[in-house]
């Protein structure tokens, strides 16, 4: 009796020890970034996982632009996050060769295939040159030009005309996402989806589409063997994104077959081919006739391209639309600089139609209103490398080889370091210089549109895009918040609206 109780006073006084020696190690730290015995630091991060830009924000600020996650006992949960302008420099453009997506990261996001988010080296160096060969064709700036005019014209004005005449309220992000999906349509495959008309119906794939995003996120906050055995169990998250995934590829596949056929069945002149080019026709002439594109294979390659460039080209652009459309209607001085300029510059009051490149670019309040508006709420909120071997950041943190590294886009916007003690401010003068034009800042201090060899090839475009849709907007309504509707920004790969943004619509003249 006597050894029991002596072994059970060593017990508690070793678990005293253990105890009081975590205690002190932690009473000096911030609850946000706490480092408990086997669990970590991710009691913090499910405490948080409602916000989790602001808790990622948080501890940067606490670690002074870098922070050492510990995912305690669970494997492959740790990992490195940074918004030091000099790390990102270094990680994207000095040391670019030895920073990967790698294998976990592309297990992520396993279900946009073989496409540019998720490729490395020879396969992404050849999709990188042919996508910059396609947006520097001018066939490609003339179609997206009048695809996003067509859609203004016979897609946002009509349901807005309804909204007004009727009174009603509307999810003006809900409109974008439509818009920029039915434009992507055209772009890539020819046709026009039509989610976006006056009755708003609801298109499976496009909702589908949503499901994957919200699962992939997911995948990025859990351990990797949380996820993997939700997939293999077949519940949850993974269930949904298993069942959105079959869907969304079902409308890939078809659109594809329908393309290509309608490009093999009809001959066209120079003209028709201008008027109706698309990314896959383009994609397809690229290859030079040595793809046999009738095989299942091919019909992957098609579907992995396919889903990278609606990727692209429908959720960042709506994600940004929908905060500036929200900074707009809470600055009412923003919006009447905006409104001079468009009339001072275009010498439009209303009138659609398509603005040269020149002009759009000589609108440079509205440019940089649309600058702070990526700053503040970027439509990629964080970016994800792994180094190849072993690396000692500018921080002087050492890196050690597969470490998982996060930079925190978001949280950048938010540092008194990089952007002063006003970055909290929406303040779209911050990016005019003295003579009137937009200030240059280097993209590893500003990466809304990712750094160094893999900056975003479609930056100009998504500008031009954005510029015509503000300007038919601007000039044409007043748009109202629906008061006491919450804006907050939702857990996803883009950072959308968690709860839309309800506005109510009133014409500007008539």
């Amino acid at each position: 009796m006597a050894i029991l109780v002596g072994y059970l006073e060593v017990v508690v006084a070793f678990l005293s020890f253990f105890v009081l020696s975590c205690w002190m190690k932690n009473k000096n730290s911030s609850p946000v970034v706490r480092d408990w015995p086997i669990v970590g630091m991710l009691p913090g991060l499910l405490l948080h996982v409602g916000r989790v830009h602001e808790y990622a924000t948080d501890a940067l600020i606490y670690g002074s632009g870098v922070h050492e996650f510990k995912g305690g006992w669970f494997p492959n949960s740790d990992f490195v996050i940074t918004s030091d302008p000099m790390n990102i420099h270094h990680i994207f453009t000095k040391n670019f060769a030895n920073y990967s997506k790698g294998s976990d990261f592309q297990e992520v996001l396993e279900p946009l295939g073989d496409g540019i988010f998720r490729s490395d080296s020879d396969v992404w160096k050849a999709q990188r040159k042919f996508l910059l060969s396609v947006v520097h064709d001018k066939r490609f700036e003339l179609s997206m030009k009048k695809c996003t005019l067509q859609k203004v014209e016979k897609g946002l004005i009509p349901v807005l005309e309804r909204v007004s005449k009727l009174g009603i309220q509307v999810d003006l992000q809900e409109l974008f996402q439509r818009f920029t999906f039915d434009v992507v349509g055209l772009l890539v495959f020819g046709f026009d989806s039509n989610s976006l008309s006056v009755e708003l119906p609801l298109i499976p794939h496009e909702k589908a589409f949503d499901d994957i995003e919200q699962a992939v996120f997911m995948r990025h906050l859990m351990p990797k063997s949380f996820w993997k055995l939700l997939k293999w169990l077949q519940i949850g998250e993974e269930k949904k994104l298993k069942e959105a995934g079959e869907i969304f590829d079902r409308f890939l596949y078809q659109s594809i077959s329908a393309a290509r056929e309608k490009l093999i069945s009809r001959s066209k002149s120079p003209v028709e081919e201008e008027e109706e080019f698309t990314l896959l026709s383009a994609f397809l002439a690229d290859q030079g006739g040595q793809t046999d594109y009738t095989c299942e294979n091919s019909n992957k390659i098609l579907r992995d391209h396919a889903f990278s460039l609606v990727v692209a080209g429908r959720d960042t652009i709506s994600a940004c639309l929908a905060w500036f459309f929200w900074f707009v209607a809470t600055n009412p001085s923003i919006e009447t600089k905006i409104l001079e300029e468009i009339k001072e510059k275009l010498q439009e009051n209303g009138k659609l139609r398509i603005f040269s490149t020149e002009e759009l670019n000589s609108l440079v309040y509205l440019h940089a209103t649309l600058c702070e508006t990526l700053r503040l709420y970027p439509p990629v909120p964080f970016n994800h490398k792994t180094p190849l071997e072993a690396d000692v950041l500018p921080s002087g943190h050492q890196v050690p080889q597969n470490t998982r590294m996060l930079i925190s886009v978001y949280s950048m916007g938010r540092m008194h370091e990089i952007w002063g003690q006003d970055c909290l401010e929406f303040k779209p003068e911050r990016w005019i210089t003295k003579q009137g034009r937009i200030m240059h800042v280097p993209s590893y201090k500003f990466p809304a549109f990712n750094v160094g060899p893999r900056s975003c090839v479609g930056k100009d475009v998504s500008f031009i895009q954005m510029k015509i849709i503000a300007v038919a907007l601007i000039s044409n309504y007043r748009l109202q918040l629906v008061e006491g509707h919450p804006i907050v920004p939702k857990n996803s790969i883009v950072l959308h609206m968690k709860y839309g943004l309800k506005v109510k619509v009133a014409k500007r003249f008539g």
